[in-house]
């Protein structure tokens, strides 16, 4: 066994000592992609999601110096057909690129590094290489010397360029160099699994590795399963530990892929059910990518988008207008685009429309905000939180201004005509509620359902929101329905005060007059 080449199946045995939950079935799809068309394949998902854990799996399936029979015996690859068949049959480069940070200082040296310490091991391994063969040149000899042709897995394709953007060009062109399509790589390699943040570096408005595969958090397809733990198994390991699961749901949910695939991230559900504590684990993985840097980017609209985002609401993102970079942005929807795939977002692919995915990513833009510098966003910040104190203290004549005032500056009249559209403003207006209360809509209340309940956290004396809506009727009428309605059910088993609060839209009041209006009444 190698460091690079053939290394083995340790890793892998390591990581089934612990809460393993069986992903092997994701090999399947490698295994019918081998040898044709489809064998570049590269999955790019968020931090933390479990990719390295794909990585070792693939490493120890295919590896050819080692027996992994009973690593993978009693997992659900063990079922298919093609279980047998490519089982420790093919030489395996293994590169974990973000642990090459170390030594290639900082990856500048990771192109003459890599080409250096594959070659030797080729070498090594296969004795009567040309001296002076180059690396693809080697291993074209080792399959004519051996019958045995590559699986190239490399984890973490994109720290390199992610860190160093300088070393870009010299490194895609090393990539280009031994997966440049028919030829050179069809000679040496049966497949090749690449792992990563970012999809792949766009060459205009190509993919700079363009007979690659690619699968993203935009649109994973197959590998939508692989990306991370799913409803059914999150409820398995909830089970094992005794974790509620609706508990753990209202945290972690949130990711959707097509046909309603709810994806859970592995790192934080695994810590929270082992130590029981439900609570954000993201702001403890690496920090490399900080939300905070790309929220407060000077691109117009950006600052609006986020205060939509933290109040709940989804927005319209175009995602074509990222390069796949840290780099270039062109305006608010490459960074908006980035931030789903960092999983800070998540999108949903039919209405080209993204929000925050969960409670724990609630936090991280809550955490986050305070240390935007932008004026705009400081403002934005400032009110509403005063519209939050001003709605506890009852003020109910300067919530309808406020309201009012960000009707005027965000809302074109023409789409201001329902009580959907009302919503969007008070969420936009109360989008700094998470450092005090939980967000529900339409909650099931007695004889309807509550517009919006904000609940407070645990650790608040403040009084529970309950909120209706009333588009061109009246704010007492509000009131009205929610006593009339038993809405207060909803929270039927909160000990603290309930404010009831009437919000409504007059769209033909005369020219100078007020047409928003607030009645706050107190229930003890």
């Amino acid at each position: 066994m190698g460091t690079y080449l053939n290394p083995g199946n340790e890793a892998f045995a390591d990581i089934l000592k612990k809460d393993y939950v069986d992903k092997s079935g994701l090999i399947s799809i490698i295994n019918d992609n081998l040898e044709s068309s489809y064998k570049l394949t590269c999955v790019s998902r968020p931090r933390r999601f479990g990719k390295s854990y794909a990585a070792k799996m693939l490493c120890a399936y295919y590896d050819k110096s080692c027996d992994s029979s009973d690593l993978f015996n009693n997992l659900e690859i063990s079922r298919d057909q093609s279980f047998r068949e490519h089982m420790n049959k093919y030489n395996v480069v293994y590169l974990d690129m973000s642990y090459l940070k170390m030594y290639t200082d900082n990856f500048k040296n990771i192109v003459s590094y890599v080409s250096k310490k594959l070659m030797n091991e080729i070498k090594s391994s296969y004795p009567g290489i040309e001296e002076e063969t180059e690396l693809p040149g080697a291993m074209i000899e080792a399959v004519q010397n051996t019958g045995n042709k590559f699986i190239m897995i490399i984890d973490e394709w994109d720290a390199p360029i992610r860190e160093t953007p300088q070393i870009e060009k010299e490194y895609l062109w090393f990539l280009r160099m031994l997966f440049k399509g028919s030829g050179t790589t069809d000679r040496i390699f049966a497949g090749v699994y690449m792992t990563g943040i970012l999809p792949i570096k766009k060459d205009g408005s190509q993919s700079a590795l363009s007979d690659f595969w690619e699968y993203t958090m935009i649109d994973p397809l197959k590998f939508d399963k692989y990306i991370g733990f799913t409803e059914a198994e999150v409820k398995a390991l909830c089970d094992k530990y005794g974790t509620e699961f609706d508990e753990l749901q209202k945290w972690y949910d949130g990711y959707v892929f097509d046909k309603g695939l709810h994806i859970y991230n592995p790192n934080s559900v695994i810590k929270a059910v082992t130590t029981g504590k439900l609570k954000s684990y993201w702001t403890q993985s690496s920090a490399t990518d900080s939300l905070v840097h790309f929220i407060g980017m000077d691109f117009d609209g950006l600052s609006k988008t986020v205060a939509e985002l933290m109040g709940g609401s989804s927005v319209r993102v175009n995602v074509n207008m990222f390069d796949n970079d840290l780099i270039s942005f062109r305006n608010k929807h490459s960074v908006l685009t980035l931030l789903i795939h960092l999983g800070y977002l998540t999108y949903d692919e039919e209405t080209e429309m993204a929000r925050i995915p969960n409670e724990e990513i609630h936090i991280e833009f809550s955490d986050n905000i305070r240390e935007v510098k932008r004026d705009e966003t400081i403002k934005r910040v400032a009110e509403s939180h005063k519209l939050i104190m001003d709605t506890v203290q009852g003020n109910a004549d300067a919530v309808a201004t406020q309201i009012e005032r960000i009707h005027e500056d965000e809302t074109a009249k023409l789409f201001y005509n329902n009580e959907q559209a009302l919503r969007g403003i008070i969420k936009l207006a109360y989008f700094a509620y998470k450092d005090y209360y939980l967000n529900f809509e339409e909650l099931p209340a007695g004889a309807g359902y509550a517009d919006i309940v904000y609940f407070p956290k645990k650790d608040t004396t403040l009084p529970a929101l309950l909120i209706e809506l009333k588009w061109d009727e009246s704010a007492e009428g509000a009131i009205d329905q929610i006593k009339n309605k038993h809405y207060p059910k909803a929270i039927t088993d909160y000990g603290g005060d309930v404010l009831l609060v009437g919000i409504s839209y007059d769209k033909d009041a005369e020219a100078g007059k007020r047409t928003h209006h607030c009645v706050i009444e107190r229930m003890v």
